[in-house]
């Protein structure tokens, strides 16, 4: 914090940094205990929308071939 800087700018300025940092995101999931079930029905969600998404990006590449 600055000198002559004000509360609230130094205050903003915070709230960025944390974001930035997914401070809050990452206290968010972890507030709560995760069984493995979940954990692994997680993963797998996320590996399917990689997929798909890289699926997505080849056929788009193909295309302008």
């Amino acid at each position: 914090m600055h000198p002559n800087e004000s509360f609230d700018e130094a205050y903003r300025k915070f709230k960025k940094q944390v974001d930035r940092n997914l401070v809050v995101t990452e206290v968010r999931a972890r507030r709560f205990f995760e069984p493995q079930t979940e954990i692994r029905k997680k993963q797998k969600i996320s590996a399917r929308k990689k997929m798909l998404k890289r699926l997505y990006m080849l056929r788009r590449y193909e295309s302008k071939l």
